[in-house]
């Protein structure tokens, strides 16, 4: 939980040893980089907004991790947080993000007419297919840190930006708050719905405060477009459909996104950015264009099998089951800030075939000969 400056300011009474959490069994990118003569450093340091190194870190200190599986273990609380606590920040995406260093900048591209191929993904085993982001709006603090005035201004900002919105991306706002039992059993219907985070990852860093003051989902009337409203970040926007036409998902991703960040920019309150990060955002894994892919496929024989989780390791796809034979597969955390990572993602030129159908006809010719 977020502390305040005088709080930080009474723990300087203590020695650093006496302060410095024990780190002996975690194993995450904070722990990994967080040395006592770095804590000593930047412990008595805070953000503009009051923002401390112990709130950073106390989701990596509060939860271990699995032994062989690193999570980052830390989390920004406003954009002044990747440049303040640097000294942590800096390795950690470094480490995250495949040897990105801090002199590197940051390239987007979401011109989505550089995309060839993945509008033809197998549709006897695509069964759906989604893109998804987070942005975050300059000058409000990030959801670990935001105070219940902020997150409402942040609703209110999001839903005079969203409702703006016309032809296929003209919708409605469903605060979380004030929801039917109809519309809240719709939008579980329609695999919408978020929920209280259960995650010990997002409890300890502070995102579920006040929950559901102050959050909500808009969908267009096509259901086809999506935006979550203060959930880890600010904005979570989703392009989804059913099938395997990727390329059609993205090119509504990049055109709503698009849209949205001018009307928020127009209203004085562009997205978080800048040269070297890209996208503000407020886990370290998400900075650069925060894009995720994946597709619902289904795999009735390859599922049962002995060997799924390391067919899916080697082929680099995470899975995530929805019940039954049917999984939601992606590529095993990608590198949002590579300068390429769109195309890296989903193909520039004729890369569709080695990011997305490649795995996805390999597990089709396992899936047929189970």
């Amino acid at each position: 939980m977020p502390f305040g400056n005088t709080h930080n300011k009474y723990k300087m009474n203590y020695k650093c040893d006496e302060e410095y959490p024990d780190l002996s069994k975690h194993n995450n990118h904070m722990a990994k980089v967080l040395t006592k003569e770095l804590y000593e450093q930047l412990r008595g340091k805070e953000t503009p907004s009051g923002f401390t190194l112990d709130d950073c870190i106390q989701t990596g200190v509060d939860n271990p991790g699995h032994p062989y599986i690193m999570t980052v273990g830390c989390v920004a609380g406003d954009e002044e947080s990747y440049t303040v606590f640097g000294g942590l920040f800096d390795p950690v995406i470094r480490d995250r993000h495949g040897g990105y260093k801090p002199t590197d900048k940051h390239k987007t591209d979401l011109n989505h007419e550089n995309l060839k191929g993945g509008d033809d993904l197998d549709p006897n085993y695509v069964l759906s297919s989604r893109v998804r982001t987070g942005r975050s709006i300059k000058g409000y603090t990030l959801p670990p840190h935001c105070s219940r005035g902020e997150r409402r201004a942040v609703e209110n900002l999001s839903i005079t930006a969203l409702n703006s919105l016309t032809g296929e991306f003209k919708g409605k706002y469903y605060p979380l708050k004030n929801m039917t039992d109809a519309e809240q059993q719709q939008l579980i219907d329609d695999h919408f719905l978020f929920d209280k985070p259960v995650s010990p990852l997002l409890l300890a860093s502070g995102m579920a405060r006040d929950w559901p003051d102050a959050r909500g989902i808009w969908h267009n009337d096509n259901k086809t477009f999506l935006v979550w409203v203060n959930e880890e970040d600010h904005l979570r926007v989703i392009s989804m459909q059913k099938g395997g036409n990727m390329k059609e998902v993205f090119r509504r991703f990049c055109v709503g996104l698009q849209k949205i960040e001018e009307i928020f920019k127009k209203a004085g309150h562009p997205f978080s950015w800048n040269e070297h990060l890209g996208y503000i955002l407020t886990c370290p894994s998400n900075l650069g264009t925060g894009l995720r892919g994946g597709v619902h496929v289904k795999l009735p024989h390859l599922s049962k099998h002995a060997k799924f989780e390391e067919i899916l390791t080697r082929l680099r796809l995470q899975k995530r089951g929805t019940g039954g034979q049917r999984w939601r597969c992606r590529k095993r955390r990608p590198r949002p800030l590579c300068p390429h990572h769109l195309w890296g993602v989903f193909g520039g030129g004729g890369e569709s075939r080695r990011y997305l159908d490649r795995p996805l006809q390999t597990l089709r010719k396992l899936e047929v000969g189970c």
